[in-house]
């Protein structure tokens, strides 16, 4: 008969660092439809589509997204659910659990090449995405 085990209660568990492609864009809309203007219905046209590939909730707090020129969007306190999907609007609006809101009033996004990365709160990249011309507007990565 084995041991008994016993596990100390005081000695929180170890979180596992998140997986490269745990967590993946699927689609970015950098060029906005329409003449860019900077308003807020124009700037709110880009944005990024960020996809749980796991089968469990991920938690996105303080992970960012960064475009090339260094525009950063930083995660507050926000879990993804497992197979689900958020996106991140370039302009203002009101957050919920299915879209966020970066907060510019101009566009983020280059429409002639760019690439965004997503990074966890520790700093790993978890994925890129990138585009080398205008193309039709959209990549799906």
């Amino acid at each position: 008969m084995p041991a008994p085990t016993w596990t100390d209660p005081d000695q929180a568990a170890t979180p596992s660092a998140p997986a490269v492609g745990s967590v993946r864009f699927t689609r970015i809309r950098y060029n906005a439809a329409g003449t860019d203007t900077r308003k807020n219905a124009s700037v709110n046209g880009e944005y990024v589509r960020l996809t749980n590939k796991t089968r469990v909730t991920t938690t996105l707090t303080g992970w960012t997204v960064r475009d090339r020129a260094g525009n950063t969007y930083t995660f507050s306190t926000f879990r993804l659910g497992a197979g689900k999907s958020v996106l991140i609007r370039t302009g203002k609006g009101s957050n919920t659990a299915s879209t966020r809101f970066w907060g510019r009033t101009g566009h983020i996004w280059n429409n002639g090449g760019d690439a965004a990365t997503l990074r966890s709160s520790g700093g790993k990249t978890i994925d890129t995405c990138s585009w080398s011309s205008a193309g039709r507007g959209y990549t799906a990565c």
